[in-house]
Protein backbone atom coordinates (compact mmCIF):
# COMPACT_ATOMS: atom_id res chain seq x y z
CA UNK A 1 0.00 0.00 0.00
CA UNK A 2 2.89 2.32 0.78
CA UNK A 3 4.36 1.99 -2.36
CA UNK A 4 1.20 2.36 -4.24
CA UNK A 5 0.64 6.13 -2.17
CA UNK A 6 4.33 7.01 -2.76
CA UNK A 7 3.50 6.20 -6.17
CA UNK A 8 0.12 7.70 -6.78
CA UNK A 9 2.37 10.80 -5.51
CA UNK A 10 4.96 10.70 -7.31
CA UNK A 11 3.07 10.40 -10.31
CA UNK A 12 0.21 13.28 -9.29
CA UNK A 13 3.55 15.43 -8.81
CA UNK A 14 4.69 15.00 -12.38
CA UNK A 15 1.44 15.92 -13.84
CA UNK A 16 1.30 18.66 -11.84
CA UNK A 17 4.66 19.53 -12.90
CA UNK A 18 3.91 19.05 -16.50
CA UNK A 19 0.93 21.42 -16.33
CA UNK A 20 3.00 24.07 -14.92
CA UNK A 21 5.59 24.08 -17.40
CA UNK A 22 2.95 24.31 -20.24
CA UNK A 23 1.53 27.30 -18.61
CA UNK A 24 4.88 28.95 -18.70
CA UNK A 25 5.54 28.36 -22.10
CA UNK A 26 6.58 31.52 -24.09
CA UNK A 27 4.78 30.22 -27.13
CA UNK A 28 1.45 28.39 -28.05
CA UNK A 29 1.58 26.12 -31.30
CA UNK A 30 0.54 28.22 -34.23
CA UNK A 31 -2.13 27.22 -36.94
CA UNK A 32 0.60 27.54 -39.25
CA UNK A 33 4.26 28.50 -39.77
CA UNK A 34 6.40 30.32 -42.26
CA UNK A 35 9.97 30.00 -41.19
CA UNK A 36 10.11 31.16 -37.70
CA UNK A 37 6.33 33.24 -38.23
CA UNK A 38 3.31 31.83 -36.51
CA UNK A 39 -0.07 32.44 -38.33
CA UNK A 40 -2.92 31.65 -36.28
CA UNK A 41 -6.37 32.95 -36.78
CA UNK A 42 -6.94 32.51 -40.36
CA UNK A 43 -10.96 32.79 -41.53
CA UNK A 44 -13.32 34.29 -44.26
CA UNK A 45 -16.78 35.03 -43.63
CA UNK A 46 -19.05 32.88 -45.61
CA UNK A 47 -20.78 34.11 -48.50
CA UNK A 48 -24.16 35.99 -49.23
CA UNK A 49 -26.18 35.44 -52.45
CA UNK A 50 -24.84 37.37 -54.75
CA UNK A 51 -21.24 38.21 -53.29
CA UNK A 52 -18.95 38.39 -55.59
CA UNK A 53 -15.16 39.43 -53.17
CA UNK A 54 -14.29 38.20 -49.69
CA UNK A 55 -12.07 38.77 -47.26
CA UNK A 56 -9.48 36.86 -45.04
CA UNK A 57 -7.63 38.16 -42.20
CA UNK A 58 -5.29 36.46 -39.47
CA UNK A 59 -2.35 37.28 -37.15
CA UNK A 60 1.01 36.89 -37.95
CA UNK A 61 3.22 36.64 -35.06
CA UNK A 62 7.29 37.33 -35.68
CA UNK A 63 9.11 35.94 -32.57
CA UNK A 64 12.83 37.27 -34.62
CA UNK A 65 14.98 39.62 -34.37
CA UNK A 66 14.59 40.56 -38.50
CA UNK A 67 11.19 42.25 -39.91
CA UNK A 68 9.78 40.24 -42.56
CA UNK A 69 6.96 41.40 -45.11
CA UNK A 70 3.70 39.39 -46.66
CA UNK A 71 4.09 40.14 -50.37
CA UNK A 72 1.28 38.37 -51.55
CA UNK A 73 -1.52 36.14 -51.57
CA UNK A 74 -2.77 33.12 -54.10
CA UNK A 75 -5.72 31.46 -54.20
CA UNK A 76 -7.85 29.40 -56.83
CA UNK A 77 -11.04 30.25 -55.19
CA UNK A 78 -10.72 34.06 -56.41
CA UNK A 79 -9.49 35.73 -60.13
CA UNK A 80 -7.40 37.98 -58.00
CA UNK A 81 -6.16 38.28 -54.71
CA UNK A 82 -4.64 41.13 -53.20
CA UNK A 83 -3.62 42.80 -50.30
CA UNK A 84 -5.21 45.70 -48.98
CA UNK A 85 -5.95 48.22 -46.32
CA UNK A 86 -8.93 50.37 -45.29
CA UNK A 87 -8.12 54.09 -45.10
CA UNK A 88 -10.38 57.45 -44.15
CA UNK A 89 -10.74 60.06 -46.22
CA UNK A 90 -12.78 63.07 -46.14
CA UNK A 91 -14.90 60.87 -43.33
CA UNK A 92 -15.13 57.85 -46.23
CA UNK A 93 -13.06 54.64 -45.41
CA UNK A 94 -12.31 53.41 -48.89
CA UNK A 95 -9.81 50.16 -49.66
CA UNK A 96 -6.94 50.51 -51.34
CA UNK A 97 -4.69 47.93 -52.42
CA UNK A 98 -0.93 47.59 -50.47
CA UNK A 99 2.38 46.28 -51.79
CA UNK A 100 2.99 44.51 -48.73
CA UNK A 101 2.22 44.50 -44.87
CA UNK A 102 4.99 44.55 -42.48
CA UNK A 103 5.52 41.91 -39.69
CA UNK A 104 8.09 44.04 -37.09
CA UNK A 105 11.04 42.11 -35.94
CA UNK A 106 9.80 40.80 -32.23
CA UNK A 107 5.75 41.33 -32.76
CA UNK A 108 2.95 40.88 -34.49
CA UNK A 109 0.95 42.04 -37.75
CA UNK A 110 -2.90 42.13 -37.30
CA UNK A 111 -5.37 41.05 -40.47
CA UNK A 112 -8.45 42.21 -39.55
CA UNK A 113 -11.53 43.84 -40.62
CA UNK A 114 -11.12 47.89 -40.76
CA UNK A 115 -7.83 47.14 -41.51
CA UNK A 116 -5.52 45.30 -43.51
CA UNK A 117 -6.50 42.04 -45.00
CA UNK A 118 -7.08 40.08 -47.91
CA UNK A 119 -8.48 40.16 -50.78
CA UNK A 120 -10.57 37.81 -52.29
CA UNK A 121 -11.76 39.27 -55.45
CA UNK A 122 -14.25 37.80 -58.28
CA UNK A 123 -14.64 34.44 -56.40
CA UNK A 124 -14.86 30.99 -58.43
CA UNK A 125 -17.72 29.97 -55.80
CA UNK A 126 -18.77 31.19 -52.52
CA UNK A 127 -17.40 30.96 -49.45
CA UNK A 128 -19.30 28.32 -47.74
CA UNK A 129 -19.97 28.66 -43.96
CA UNK A 130 -17.69 25.21 -42.00
CA UNK A 131 -15.48 25.14 -45.44
CA UNK A 132 -11.88 25.94 -45.74
CA UNK A 133 -10.18 28.27 -48.34
CA UNK A 134 -6.99 27.37 -49.76
CA UNK A 135 -4.20 30.07 -50.27
CA UNK A 136 -0.69 30.28 -50.73
CA UNK A 137 0.88 33.83 -48.65
CA UNK A 138 4.55 35.34 -49.86
CA UNK A 139 6.74 36.05 -47.30
CA UNK A 140 9.80 38.65 -47.88
CA UNK A 141 12.16 35.92 -45.86
CA UNK A 142 9.98 33.37 -44.91
CA UNK A 143 9.14 32.65 -48.50
CA UNK A 144 6.08 30.66 -49.26
CA UNK A 145 3.44 28.54 -46.92
CA UNK A 146 0.36 26.77 -48.28
CA UNK A 147 -2.39 27.60 -45.66
CA UNK A 148 -6.32 27.13 -45.37
CA UNK A 149 -8.45 30.02 -44.14
CA UNK A 150 -11.75 28.69 -42.34
CA UNK A 151 -15.19 30.14 -43.56
CA UNK A 152 -17.36 31.36 -40.85
CA UNK A 153 -20.81 32.52 -40.69
CA UNK A 154 -21.73 35.61 -42.78
CA UNK A 155 -22.12 37.87 -39.64
CA UNK A 156 -19.40 36.55 -38.07
CA UNK A 157 -17.86 39.38 -36.09
CA UNK A 158 -14.64 39.27 -33.61
CA UNK A 159 -14.30 42.34 -33.12
CA UNK A 160 -18.28 43.74 -32.03
CA UNK A 161 -20.44 45.73 -32.89
CA UNK A 162 -18.44 48.44 -33.83
CA UNK A 163 -17.67 46.63 -37.03
CA UNK A 164 -20.80 45.86 -39.68
CA UNK A 165 -18.96 44.09 -41.84
CA UNK A 166 -16.30 44.15 -44.11
CA UNK A 167 -17.04 46.55 -46.56
CA UNK A 168 -19.98 48.10 -44.78
CA UNK A 169 -20.12 51.59 -46.22
CA UNK A 170 -16.96 51.42 -48.13
CA UNK A 171 -15.87 52.53 -51.68
CA UNK A 172 -14.11 49.95 -53.12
Amino acid sequence: MTIFLNFFRFGHSLAALALWVGMLSPTQAADFTAGSLALNDLWVRASVPGQTNGAGYLQINNPTSSTDRLLSAQSEAATRVELHTVLTENGVAKMRQVQGVDVPANGSAKLAPGSFHIMFLQLTGPFKQGDTVPVVLKFEKAGDVRVNFTVKPSTYNPGGAAENGHGAGMKH
